[in-house]
């Protein structure tokens, strides 16, 4: 059986979605767990966001060891984790669960001059913005350029701010979509509803 079964039927079969398998040239295989996700039904309350803990992947790693020593699978350490504040979204489920945050895109291919009008530079890959669905039914990231504000910094009211920027997108045009690692330390803020 191969690595990518192997890892999948036994983190599914124990409740866990399996986000990525990286396999290292010095024997190091990193399973990456999260914890399963439904779209929430029109008129409920949205979930509180649960987290995989420890125990979990202490639970995945003990019988991931038994898996793949079953099947011979060669490696030296194994490594069992949560996706983190840098998640990665690679399924449209991801992008649904994921809507309104801040995200990071990396295109295939430049966006081109068609699409730059002029306010974005033709060859720009790289996108950071807040996750939306577009009226087509792709996905768009809308950003604005302005420069962050310093803390302190006191700004005009007469200031008129950056237009705001949308690119649509597709699936397949993605060569990575990762969540935006931003931290604060001042708690968690409640997700907008």
């Amino acid at each position: 059986m191969a690595l990518q079964q192997i890892v999948e039927q036994t983190v599914t079969g124990l409740g866990y979605d399996l986000v990525e398998i990286e396999r290292s040239a010095a024997g190091l295989l990193r399973i990456t767990i999260d914890l399963p996700w439904q779209v929430p039904e029109e008129g409920t309350e949205p979930l509180s966001e649960a987290f995989v803990t420890v125990e979990d992947c202490e639970k995945v790693t003990r019988q991931l060891q038994f898996a793949l020593e079953v099947d011979g699978v060669d490696y030296s350490r194994l490594e069992i984790s949560s996706p983190g504040i840098d998640r990665p979204l690679r399924h449209e489920l991801d992008f649904v669960r994921f809507k309104g945050a801040e995200v990071d895109i990396t295109l295939k291919e430049a966006i081109g001059a068609e699409a730059a009008n002029g306010s974005v530079n033709a060859n720009r890959k790289k996108f950071r913005g807040t996750l939306e669905r577009a009226e087509s039914g792709d996905w768009q990231i809308v950003w604005s350029d302005e420069a962050p504000r310093k803390p302190g910094q006191r700004v005009s009211k007469k200031r008129e701010p950056a237009p705001l920027q949308a690119l649509g997108f597709t699936l397949d045009e993605l060569r990575e979509a990762r969540l935006a690692p931003i931290v604060s330390f001042k708690g968690r803020a409640a997700k907008p509803i």
